[in-house]
C-alpha cells in the first residue's frame, strides 16, 4: 500500500478552500493527528449498547502550536484569523501544508490565543485546525 493510505490525505476528499492561499509557518512543539468517526453510544442500564453511526466519512484534526513567534510571525497569523477576507476566525477555509508532505483544506477550529513575556516573542499555542478535505497534489 503506498503511504497515502495510513495518511489522512487518502481519507478525506479533493476540495476548494474559501481562501486560495496558505500559511506557511511551520509549527513549533507538540503536533496531534486527531480522527473521529462521528457517532453515538447509548448505554442501557442493563449494560446493553446502541450504537448509531452518522455518516461515512470520518472528522479530522490538527493540533499544534507555535511556542515563540517573532512579532511578524505573530502578526501574520492575527491577521490571518481576525482578517474577514481571509479565516474570519472559524467561517473561512485556507490552505495548510502539513509535515506529511500534502496540502490540506482546514479551517481554525478554536479561538486565537497569544501570549509571551515580550511582545516581540509572541507564542499562540493550542491551535486547533479542522481538516475539510485536501488539495490535489
Amino acid at each position: 500500500m503506498p503511504i497515502v493510505d495510513y495518511e489522512i490525505y487518502g481519507f478525506v476528499s479533493t476540495v476548494t478552500p474559501n481562501y486560495d492561499a496558505a500559511i506557511g509557518i511551520l509549527p513549533q512543539g507538540d503536533i496531534i493527528e486527531e480522527s473521529a468517526r462521528p457517532g453515538v453510544i447509548h448505554y442501557g442500564v442493563d449494560d446493553s449498547e446502541e450504537r448509531i453511526r452518522f455518516g461515512t466519512g470520518g472528522i479530522y484534526y490538527i493540533n499544534m502550536q507555535w511556542n515563540q513567534l517573532s512579532a511578524t510571525n505573530s502578526g501574520i497569523i492575527f491577521d490571518w484569523y481576525n482578517d474577514t477576507a481571509k479565516a474570519d476566525g472559524c467561517q473561512r477555509s485556507f490552505k495548510y501544508a502539513w509535515g506529511d508532505g500534502h496540502t490540506y483544506c482546514v479551517r481554525f477550529d478554536c479561538k486565537l490565543p497569544r501570549s509571551g513575556n515580550a511582545m516581540s516573542r509572541l507564542g499562540i499555542k493550542n491551535i486547533r485546525l479542522k481538516i475539510l478535505g485536501r488539495i490535489a497534489d
